[in-house]
């Protein structure tokens, strides 16, 4: 089974502030549901409790260190990371989706054999941060740019990166 983390950040490596997004850009929130869809999508309770509902059309697993944690809905909890990928490889799952917080990311990037970065061309407040990656670790397999416009205001690119071998 294939590990892959997706994430946003700006150029700092900010991912995130007071529990959001510091940026709401419409095309990757489109990209980040087009590629999760229909995988296993790993996160962190806070990640997922910012979250309106879980996630449709994915198997939402939410890591707790808290054995009394419950979510509701159709929603898998695991107390460790071993644990919620051993969940998504016994249910079939071939690549499955670590979607934060910034715990999670540290604990996963290790394992990670693919990175889904969406990077932001801006330097925004931030006060949770992607961990840095070793660029001598990771080929690019692909990348596509969005200009900013009247819906993003900020400009970013999709960056598709492989473990290096």
């Amino acid at each position: 089974m294939l590990i892959s983390i997706i994430v946003a950040m700006d150029e700092k490596g900010g991912i995130g502030i007071g529990d959001r997004l510091p940026w709401h850009l419409p095309d990757d929130l489109k990209y980040f549901k087009n590629t999760t869809m229909g995988h296993h999508l790993i996160m962190g309770r806070r990640t997922f409790e910012s979250l309106a509902q879980p996630l449709p059309g994915r198997v939402n697993i939410v890591l707790t260190r808290d054995p009394a944690y419950t979510a509701v809905g159709d929603v898998l909890v695991a107390h460790s990371l071993g644990k919620a990928l051993a969940q998504a490889q016994r249910r079939g799952e071939r690549e499955a989706f670590i979607g934060g917080g910034a715990a999670i990311y540290r604990q996963s990037l290790p394992l990670a054999h693919r990175l889904y970065v969406t990077l932001v061309h801006a330097q925004t407040e931030a006060d949770v941060f992607f961990p840095q990656i070793n660029p001598n670790n990771w080929i690019e397999q692909r990348s596509s740019h969005h200009p900013a416009d009247r819906n993003h205001p900020f400009p970013f690119t999709t960056k598709l990166l492989r473990r290096e071998a």
